[in-house]
């Protein structure tokens, strides 16, 4: 189960985005890997800026990337 209500669609993007690796995103996010990772998996929502950096570096609209789940 995810830790945040919000789920996104990293993992696929990177695939079509011509199998950009993790590491690659986040040199050109300026963040590390385990960040990536830790998005990906759920266990780490970003902050509004690294919505927007991701959504950016996967040539993206951020609503592409991320969505939200309202919880109750």
């Amino acid at each position: 189960m995810s830790g945040t209500p919000i789920t996104n669609q990293i993992r696929r993007l990177r695939f079509e985005h011509g199998e950009m690796t993790q590491q690659a995103l986040a040199d050109a996010c300026g963040v590390t890997r385990q960040t990536i990772i830790a998005l990906e998996a759920g266990r780490y929502a970003p902050s509004l800026e690294l919505g927007f950096r991701i959504a950016d570096a996967l040539g993206v609209r951020i609503e592409e990337v991320f969505q939200w789940s309202r919880q109750g």
